[in-house]
């Protein structure tokens, strides 16, 4: 195609007259910039004993009992295929470059034969060796020639910064294949006794009692314990056989010296290596690095005398051998270090060095010997060949391999920060824990990966929690709350509890140091779910009662029902009875638009409170004082100042129940001028009269009862009782009586519609009450109540009684709203057997008060 014609230009197409056609447009090179949906939270569920617990980086984690099905199957024990993966998988990261030969363990053959016998015999056996002194490959060299003692192999584990606890639960994760699933501690003594492996422990730092309690969990399981001097020792009546390692002498000093650099020492190399031997007692690491000096001397002077002006391609001569050193005579040659070099030889073999590595050492030091992993050195140092510094370290014996992982070796650290590369720590852990915030929260990165680096993590969160100050601006985070933030969830999901509670402890501190109440909550909330899993109910109740106070003043929803659904559980766990039989706080829907409470999908174990026993209702003991035959009768106004509060209580009540009738039946009165209203035709007769032959005034019939039992009678109630605050109706209590007024034992009404005004009460009580009275009625009660002594009963003052209202009420009054009837007797000895309060009726015409009992 010509570049000046876009055309087509030959085979015919010239003159077709068709357009050319367009090629399909390319897919754009660079992403959508338009804004996309938030990534999902990573949540995991995982059974933890006899919870179900979901591990949300959002709201918190939430916990329940789990549901049968949710259960777990039993772990299996792992084939020994998958041991052998797995035991590839838990070693150090092979570093890049080409592999060095590994050397001959020298003048230990001793003491491996030794602990090859002890452990065949189910020994266990304790390794104590200054650091530097090669415990490390000695257990190598161990765990080879015990592959097939035990039916479940060698296993492997690493004591730094582990419990005893930690362990356990690192011996079950090794043996038994058990995904998503934490037993409880009496499941995990129940899976390691039945363990049987030579259990190969390195930098161990537990001793004394914890160290017992490990043994005694795993009787069937045979250790080999490697621990320095400093580590607390077993205690007296242990079992464990002792091993000290020491230093080599002067000979395996030197054929070390000599493997390491590849040639035949000088003789001012062996003198200089002598004097290096008794300066560092004989320690294999020391002769290591003593090694690495020497090859770079080497390196050194072959680079001051490979190119020159005149022999860069001159042959060698002939008459040297292959592995001579370098001679003082060709006026190249570097000194051999001097004796403190030697035996501090950290800053002379990093000064030369690539600058990754030397940057690798400063992140290395800054986060307290914790060498990253080589796959997050490239973002770190900001160099894509960053990762070929791991093994420049680890030739130069200034890293040595931990667990998985790699440490900076014995006494380096202290030696560079002698030499001044401590200074910038608290950029090089800012700069570590932002790169370590975005790669744990990231998507594709597993809980496991994160576990891995869980004590880089936790070293840049140890140097940035106490340097945490609050934010200059409100936008601004703390880079230490996001980072414990962040990894906290993944150290959950990847069982590595121990982590967990460090990052969550930090986390917290750093919160509250910078003032972020909301992250403050959340770590207080994860520290609640972690003590409710171990059994630390109390501690369990503080954190999360924290955690709901903080989320309160937040007006986080989600969050308050998160920790409230915890602490009930905590609450059915601890048996604890909360105020009135509930939890302590109701559960909030989160969908709901109004502030309201519920309970959870699952249900809230709410606390068992005792009920009161069906039956009979229990019987109130009075005393009450008989009147003789001579008896004065006390005056109302005398009752009032002698009794007690509750006559003012009763008195007060009485007067406004009078006031409200009496509005009622005046409004009554006026509201119409109907002649034929039945409320005006009403007399100054008492209330309601029964004539002769009227044998209804409208009401319900009261069921008479036998006239042998006195029983009363039971009258069905109407619909509604009465307005409320009316005493003596069913919805409404009873006002309590006074001790010195007794009210008629049986219910009386007024008969016939003469003047004469005088009412009668039956001088015998009911025999049949539906509870048993301790006290007798007395006999001597007047059958007439007196009627000329209007002034000794007002018509105001009610005489309630000072016992609650019997289930049974009375259906009817004395006013003219219905006949006067009876009422059963109540259940208790001092309750008035009367009709419900009402207005009393008028005398008649003598003025006497009617004679009705309110």
């Amino acid at each position: 195609m010509d570049p000046n014609n876009r055309g087509p230009e030959e085979y015919g197409h010239d003159n077709d007259g068709q357009a050319p056609r367009s090629r399909p447009p390319r897919d754009a090179l660079t992403a959508d910039l338009g804004q996309h949906s938030p990534a999902l939270a990573r949540t995991v569920q995982l059974v933890s004993g006899d919870f179900l617990l979901t591990v949300n980086p959002v709201d918190g984690s939430e916990i329940e009992v789990c549901p049968p099905g949710e259960r777990p199957q039993r772990p299996t024990k792992f084939s020994a295929a998958e041991r052998a993966e797995l035991a590839r998988a838990a070693l150090p990261p092979v570093p890049p470059g080409p592999a060095r030969p590994r050397l001959p363990l020298l003048e230990r053959q001793e003491e491996r034969e030794r602990l090859v016998r002890l452990l065949a015999r189910g020994r266990s056996v304790r390794l104590t060796g200054p650091a530097g002194s090669g415990r490390t490959s000695l257990l190598d060299a161990v765990a080879d020639d015990c592959a097939d003692l035990a039916p479940d192999g060698v296993v492997r584990l690493s004591g730094y910064r582990r419990t005893a606890t930690d362990l356990l639960y690192d011996l079950f994760a090794a043996v038994h294949h058990a995904p998503l699933y934490r037993p409880e501690r009496d499941e995990l003594l129940e899976f390691v006794h039945g363990i049987g492996a030579v259990v190969v422990l390195d930098d161990v730092e537990i001793g004394g009692t914890a160290l017992d309690e490990l043994l005694d969990a795993t009787p069937e399981c045979a250790f080999v314990i490697a621990a320095t001097p400093d580590v607390p020792a077993p205690s007296t009546d242990s079992l464990l056989e002792e091993i000290f390692l020491s230093g080599l002498d002067r000979s395996g000093g030197l054929e070390l010296l000599e493997r390491t650099v590849g040639r035949v020492l000088t003789e001012d190399e062996a003198n200089w290596a002598g004097d290096l031997w008794f300066e560092s007692e004989g320690l294999p690491l020391r002769f290591m690095q003593a090694g690495a000096l020497l090859r770079q001397r080497d390196q050194l002077q072959a680079k001051e005398t490979a190119f020159d002006d005149f022999g860069v391609f001159q042959d060698a001569p002939v008459d040297l051998p292959v592995d001579a050193p370098f001679e003082a005579a060709d006026g190249h040659d570097v000194p051999l270090p001097s004796l403190a070099e030697g035996a501090a030889p950290a800053a002379l073999l990093a000064s030369r060095l690539s600058g990754s590595a030397r940057a690798t050492l400063r992140f290395a030091i800054a986060l307290g010997g914790e060498v990253p992993h080589q796959t997050h050195l490239p973002a770190l140092v900001d160099d894509t060949h960053a990762d070929a510094a791991l093994a420049e370290l680890a030739d130069c014996a200034l890293v040595s391999p931990v667990g998985s992982r790699y440490r900076l070796a014995a006494g380096v650290q202290a030696q560079l920060e002698a030499a001044g590369y401590a200074g910038g720590v608290e950029e090089q852990a800012r700069a570590a824990a932002q790169h370590y915030t975005w790669w744990a929260g990231h998507p594709s990165v597993t809980p496991e990966r994160v576990c891995a680096e869980a004590d880089a993590v936790l070293a840049a969160l140890t140097v940035l929690v106490p340097l945490t100050a609050p934010p200059a601006d409100e936008q601004d985070e703390s880079v230490a709350v996001q980072l414990a933030r962040t990894a906290a969830p993944a150290f959950a999901a990847g069982l590595n509890w121990n982590a967990w509670e460090r990052a969550l402890h930090f986390g917290a501190e750093a919160s509250g140091l910078t003032g972020e109440v909301g992250e403050q909550a959340y770590f207080h909330h994860e520290l609640g779910i972690l003590a409710l899993c171990g059994g630390e109910l109390d501690r369990a109740r503080a954190e999360l009662e924290a955690a709901i106070g903080l989320r309160g003043a937040l007006a986080d929803k989600r969050g308050t029902v998160a920790g409230r659904r915890a602490l009930a559980l905590v609450a059915d766990r601890s048996g604890a009875v909360l105020p009135g039989g509930r939890t302590a706080a109701g559960e909030e829907v989160p969908d709901a638009r109004h502030e309201e409470s519920a309970s959870p999908p699952g249900g809230v174990p709410a606390a068992f409170v005792l009920s009161a026993p069906a039956g009979e209702p229990s019987t109130l003991v009075t005393n009450r004082v008989e009147p003789g035959p001579a008896s004065k009768r006390v005056g109302v106004g005398s009752r009032l100042v002698t009794g007690t509060r509750r006559n003012l209580v009763a008195a007060g009540a009485g007067a406004l129940l009078v006031a409200v009738l009496g509005t009622v039946v005046t409004l009554g009165a006026t509201s119409n001028n109907n002649t034929d209203n039945p409320s005006e035709k009403v007399g100054v007769n008492p209330s309601a009269s029964q004539g002769s032959q009227d044998g209804s005034l409208g009401a319900d019939k009261a069921k008479k009862g036998s006239g042998d039992d006195g029983d009363a009678a039971v009258v069905t109630a109407p619909t509604d009782p009465g307005p409320d605050g009316t005493y003596g109706t069913s919805d409404d209590p009873t006002p309590p009586t006074s001790t010195s007024r007794q009210p008629s034992d049986s219910p009386s009404g007024t008969k016939g519609g003469g003047g004469g005004g005088t009412s009668t009460s039956p001088s015998t009580s009911p025999s049949k009450t539906p509870s048993k009275t301790p006290t007798k009625t007395p006999s001597q009660t007047p059958s007439k109540t007196p009627t000329q002594t209007p002034s000794d009963t007002p018509s105001g003052t009610p005489t309630p009684t000072s016992t609650p209202t019997p289930t049974t009420t009375p259906t009817t009054t004395d006013t003219a709203s219905g006949p006067a009837s009876s009422v059963p007797a109540s259940t208790t000895a001092s309750a008035p057997q009367s009709s419900s309060a009402s207005v009393p009726a008028s005398g008649g015409a003598d003025g006497s008060p009617g004679g009705s009992v309110i």
